[in-house]
């Protein structure tokens, strides 16, 4: 008998074809490079003619943009909920690296995209990922500073943040999903150096 409820909602053509090269991008210039994609590479695995697909990117520059600026905003979001949350700082200090270290664990194509990258997109779009990067710094810096104000944490400065940071962002290198340790694991492990580091 057929259902009388809502039809499923339809994602709009133009939507569902922007994210089609933005998954086809993304897999490219993970396995050939941002210099070794063509555009014209990208819009044939992703089945779109090539004046079509300057009118869904713009530019290849604007499409790694998007691949960038979509990888690291993600992270801003939901780092910065654990930062906002009521949880203790060293609570929160445990759930910012878990994040991170998943999210590079689950999302390794982004990642090696954004180390590897990065430093070709310029001007205005250079600018708008320089400025997202220092505000997922600054979410780590206040939960950090709330640590100190409390009391539980030893003082520190911001060359702290960057190297937990970088501690997170090693796992990209080294990490497999066969390996002995679950994304989780990796985090605790993390933690633990960290928080024997910093707290008093």
């Amino acid at each position: 008998m057929r259902s009388v409820g809502r039809p499923p909602k339809e994602v709009p053509q133009g939507e569902a074809t922007r994210k089609r090269i933005h998954q086809v991008a993304v897999r490219l210039f993970a396995e050939r490079g941002y210099h070794g994609t063509g555009v014209a590479e990208i819009g044939r695995a992703a089945g779109v003619r090539q004046g079509a697909l300057y009118y869904h990117i713009g530019s290849k520059e604007e499409l790694l943009f998007e691949v960038l600026k979509r990888h690291v905003a993600e992270s801003l979001r939901g780092e910065s909920a654990i930062a906002d949350g009521d949880r203790p700082p060293a609570e929160k200090l445990r759930l910012l690296i878990t994040h991170h270290v998943a999210t590079i664990a689950d999302r390794r194509d982004d990642v090696v995209i954004y180390l590897r990258e990065q430093d070709k997109l310029t001007g205005e779009r250079a600018d708008e990922l320089q400025r997202l990067r220092e505000e997922v710094e600054s979410v780590w810096w206040r939960v950090l500073r709330e640590g100190m104000a409390a009391g539980v944490f030893r003082p520190v400065e911001r060359v702290e943040v960057n190297g937990l940071l970088g501690l997170a962002n090693s796992v990209f290198y080294w990490y497999r999903p066969s390996g002995p340790l679950e994304p989780e694991e990796i985090a605790e492990r993390f933690f633990a150096l960290a928080a024997h580091g910093i707290t008093i």
